[in-house]
């Protein structure tokens, strides 16, 4: 199938004046473009490019790469930088990050969230990182609903390169990577080819990571052709952090995971070690890139990712009636000691095509992409204690899989968009999308108790955005307003079948953005306001399903309002400063909290209205100092000290101040050198996190009952105290 569409450059420069290495320079970043805004697009975002991703410390997954940029809040499970970790930005969660790798979707098609642990030591294979805040471009996959992130891998410089990086640290941290280039031969083909090993022990018990990636492409540039075959491998086992640990534990032993946690027969705790989550993921893409005449520029690109895991639990007392197995009890007995995995397989398969024009004052680009994806979901016994070892679990498996279900998903959005200048220092901007979606959920969930689910939904989704921007000398102000849609996901839909089959709706909303910039010699700053109205959100209430998991319910109003600050200040050559500020307000205007009644069966009920919404800061900020104050050999010396302020954030909807994460301020420290060689450059980097030693945690969850008075159940996730990585890189 050939989808042609209509849409905008990211430069003013018009074809016609380009030489044959422009040309090919261009067609080797136009891969990942038609999700980029430039210069001219009126709309709020930030970038980082390979330098400052090189000089991240070698532990940090993206989002805590991340972490100091506008708006953005980051943890990881684990307490450090390797293995789960999680951003919001302005407060939105993962689910509602559109995330790309060279034009093509990363978000998981059924949860719409990004498993970052998965695709271990990305910021290394990186070129460049757009982060949009608001709902941004159009892009194909999960939709946006309240940031996005570009990712770049495409570019290829056209000489031969090398590095070579080793870091290791606090918590037996050891991190390898190996990356290659041949650069652009002479016959236009190129290869690249990096490798990562990435270890740890993790900050809290059980959070040790074993993580591989492996990059490669292979890529013939010639004339007006461009083609492009990219291969990204992510391999990785991980210790089960996800449940946190409880507040009053966190506050005696910060390091505690109860995880694996079971008795043995003499009555001594132990754990089991493989409690872990296992997953390798496979991207394979390839794409073709041609300039027509002299205005047109069409790109192709088909993407195949494969995607295989389990998580492996030991769970004690559980009951065999759960599984469904043809037996409720053994000698009598309905409970045991057991090991289990809850498995996966996915398949997900995306064509997409873009046709770019750029003449005179019109830059404008439009598009097709079309996903398919099929996953699947199962479960497997390992071992129960009361059947023992020589039980043929394998035939059980076989015949009674407790549970096994299959999402497939249609997902298809074409655009078109167009940057128009009729003056020199006026743009227009205009961006269309249309965007079906077509889900199916069969099959039973992990309980014998639940429901056979047989559904079956399609959506259809206008997404409109439109601005206008001015620059004149150093000066940018710009305005835009979108709309924007969002469908629910996997987990929402599955516990809406075994709850009360309440209808659940997509959420919708709009988006106004308002900025100003100003970019001189010493000075760089921004200011923008932006307005995210809210209509039916998917919220989770306290109510739960059969097999006792949240259900989300459509909660209709609500809204992110806010001021985001940004500055740098560069007086001398050695010395700069950095600083954003977001000030916001994140309210939902009424809000029905369900508390399971343990004593008279049903919900209690409380009703809040103007309530914050959960985990989502009112001040959020940044400051960063860098100084390079040595002269002669010792001038790439660069010390760097940051700070990133996150306020108070609550558990839940409900604006309890004892379910609030406290305010903290948290500190870092970078120290790096470049020595020049004769056949490269040797860099040394020293870093230290959180280096005011402040005892914190990242996130939380809750679950709220009531047994005669108020009962908890709630998770922290620590984050590590001061801690210390060395890195050594050799590039030539």
């Amino acid at each position: 199938m050939k989808e042609v569409l209509l849409g905008a450059a990211l430069s003013l420069l018009p074809v016609c004046a380009l030489s044959a290495q422009e040309i090919q320079d261009r067609l080797d970043s136009v891969v990942v473009s038609s999700t980029r805004a430039g210069e001219r697009t009126p709309l709020t975002y930030s970038s980082l490019n390979k330098q400052a991703l090189q000089e991240s410390a070698p532990s940090w997954s993206l989002p805590m790469t991340l972490s100091l940029q506008p708006s953005v809040v980051t943890y990881n499970e684990g307490g450090t930088g390797l293995g789960n970790s999680a951003m919001t930005i302005r407060g939105s969660k993962g689910s509602q990050i559109n995330v790309t790798l060279n034009g093509i979707t990363l978000n998981d098609a059924e949860s719409q969230e990004v498993f970052w642990v998965n695709i271990p030591a990305l910021t290394g294979m990186l070129t460049s990182v757009q982060v949009q805040r608001g709902l941004g471009t159009s892009a194909g996959g999960a939709g946006a609903f309240g940031a996005s992130i570009n990712m770049n891998t495409a570019f290829v410089g056209n000489a031969p390169s090398a590095r070579i990086e080793v870091g290791g640290g606090s918590f037996k941290t050891l991190l390898t990577s190996v990356a290659a280039s041949t650069g652009r031969l002479p016959s236009g083909l190129y290869f690249n080819l990096a490798w990562s090993q990435g270890l740890t022990a993790g900050f809290i018990r059980n959070a040790d990571v074993y993580a591989n990636s492996l990059f490669a492409v292979l890529g013939w540039l010639h004339g007006r052709h461009s083609l492009r075959l990219t291969y990204l491998m992510g391999d990785q086992t991980s210790g089960i952090t996800w449940d946190g640990i409880a507040p009053e534990v966190y506050k005696t032993n910060p390091t505690y995971n109860p995880a694996g946690e079971y008795y043995d027969d003499n009555g001594n705790v132990r754990y089991y070690p493989n409690q872990t989550d296992n997953y390798r993921q496979h991207h394979l893409q390839l794409n073709y890139t041609v300039q027509l005449a002299r205005p047109w520029t069409w790109s192709n690109t088909v993407n195949y990712t494969r995607g295989d895991g389990y998580d492996e639990y030991y769970k004690t007392g559980r009951k065999f009636a759960d599984f469904g197995f043809p037996f409720a009890a053994v000698d009598g007995v309905k409970k045991s000691d057991m090991i289990y995995r809850k498995k996966m397989g996915n398949d997900l398969y995306v064509l997409q095509s873009d046709l770019r024009y750029r003449q005179g004052p019109i830059k404008a680009d439009a598009g097709v992409n079309l996903g398919w994806y099929d996953g699947l979901h199962w479960g497997e016994m390992l071992w129960a204690k009361l059947l023992g070892e020589g039980y043929d679990y394998a035939a059980l498996n076989r015949d009674y899989a407790w549970y096994y279900n299959e999402g497939k998903k249609l997902d298809m959005s074409v655009f078109a968009r167009a940057e128009y200048s009729p003056l020199a220092w006026l743009a227009a901007y205009v961006d269309l999308q249309y965007r079906h979606i077509g889900y199916s959920l069969v099959g039973r969930d992990d309980k014998v108790s639940s429901v056979e689910m047989d559904y079956h939904q399609q959506w259809n989704f206008f997404n409109p955005r439109a601005g206008v921007s001015a620059l004149f000398g150093g000066h940018k102000a710009y305005a835009s307003v979108a709309l924007g849609h969002r469908e629910p996901g996997r987990s929402d839909i599955k516990e809406n079948i075994k709850g009360e089959m309440i209808p659940i709706k997509p959420e919708s909303m709009v988006d106004v953005e308002v900025g100003y910039q100003y970019s001189g010699t010493h000075f760089t700053g921004a200011a923008n306001l932006y307005l995210m109205e809210y209509n039916d959100m998917l919220l989770e209430t306290g109510k739960l399903s059969s097999s006792g998991y949240a259900i989300k319910e459509n909660v209709g109003r609500g809204w992110r309002r806010g001021i985001e600050l940004s500055a740098a200040w560069t007086p001398w050559t050695w010395l700069r400063a950095d600083g954003n500020l977001t000030l916001s307000t994140n309210k939902l205007r009424s809000f029905t909290a369900y508390i399971e009644d343990w004593v008279n069966g049903g919900y209690r009920r409380e009703t809040y209205e103007n309530v914050d919404m959960l985990l989502s800061p009112s001040l959020t900020g940044m400051a960063r100092l860098s100084l390079c104050p040595f002269r002669g050999a010792w001038k790439p010396l660069t010390l760097a000290v940051d700070g990133k302020y996150v306020g108070k954030r609550y558990w839940d909807n409900t604006a309890c101040e004892e379910r609030s994460i406290p305010a903290a301020w948290v500190m870092n420290l970078q120290l790096s050198h470049r020595f020049k060689l004769p056949f490269g450059e040797l860099g040394l980097a020293f870093y230290v996190d959180n280096l005011l030693n402040l005892k914190y945690y990242g996130s939380a969850w809750v679950y709220r009952a009531w047994d005669g008075a108020d009962y908890l159940e709630a998770g922290v996730y620590p984050q590590a105290p001061r801690n210390y990585m060395l890195k050594a890189s050799l590039s030539f």
